[in-house]
Parts: C-alpha cells; structure tokens; sequence
C-alpha cells in the first residue's frame, strides 16, 4: 500500500472512531429514565413518613412549650403571688401589666424575652383562673380551631410528652 493509500484509510477510520468515543461518554435516555423511576419510587416511599413524623414533631413541640410556660407562670406567681389574669394573659411574662392587678416585684427584665408561636404560627391561649386547673394553657393544635379534640393544654400534655 502506498502512502497516500495508508493515509486515505486512516483518515477514513478515524471519523468512525470518534463516533464511537463518542457514544462511550455519557449516558443513554433510558438510562436516565430508569434512574429517575427508581428515584421516584423511592421518594413515594419515604415522603409520607417524613410528613407524619413532622406531625407528631410539632405535636410534641407545642407540648414543650406549653411546659414552658407553665414553669414561667409558676416563677410569675412565686415573684409576685398571683398569677396573671386571662385579660393580661401571657405577655404578662414579657411586660409588666397595665391591667389590674398590676404586680409588685415585677423584674425588669420580665420572665422571658418574648412570647413562642405554637407550630401551626398561632399564640399560646391563657385562662386564668383555669376551666381544668388553676390555670389553662393551650394551643388550637393543628386544625387551629378553639374546643377541638386535638387541642393541646395543661391538661393533656403528659400524653405526648411520653
């Protein structure tokens, strides 16, 4: 074969390698398509546990907070010998009330810094003198509707606490 023979073949041959090489990287739309359905199926799985374990998690959230603020409320009436009135409610433990009874031995700094949201954004409700207990605390819990069986208060926080 001549030269220039040699060279016609490998020019003809080397086009053709680079498709191959081509084809070598990467990967193929099926490929994709069976990765993407494992994913999927997986992801089917897995989601509605993460969802009902977020709900039990904010369940037991609003029970620590109303825990909370039972001990804060218990240190309101240590310091200052009553505790607030449902009209002062909670932020009775932020600021000094203006309401009567207007307390002594308020500190300065209050009992806390400020008030939690319970975890569906509403505020912590207060009745004082309670309906159950000297004093209620509650939240609407999930639906945020007031007098509902998923309330959640003083009077049943030890049920998911456990």
């Amino acid at each position: 074969m001549s030269n220039q023979t040699q060279a016609f073949a490998l020019s003809k041959r080397k086009p053709a390698m680079a498709n191959n090489k081509a084809k070598q990287f990467g990967f193929s739309l099926i490929e994709i398509m069976v990765v993407l359905f494992i994913i999927g199926m997986m992801a089917a799985f897995v989601a509605p546990q993460i969802f009902e374990n977020q709900g039990t998690a904010q369940i037991k959230k609003a029970a620590v907070d109303i825990q909370t603020l039972e001990g804060q409320l218990e240190m309101y009436k240590l310091r200052t010998n009553r505790f607030p009135t449902t009209e002062q409610g909670l932020e009775a433990l932020v600021t000094m009330p203006t309401i009567d009874p207007i307390p002594r031995n308020y500190p300065n700094e209050g009992f806390i810094k400020r008030l939690p949201l319970d975890p569906w954004g509403n505020p912590y409700q207060l009745l004082s003198p309670g309906e159950i207990d000297n004093i209620d605390i509650y939240s609407f819990g999930p639906d945020m509707e007031e007098g509902t069986d998923d309330d959640i208060g003083t009077w049943n926080i030890n049920e998911y606490l456990q």
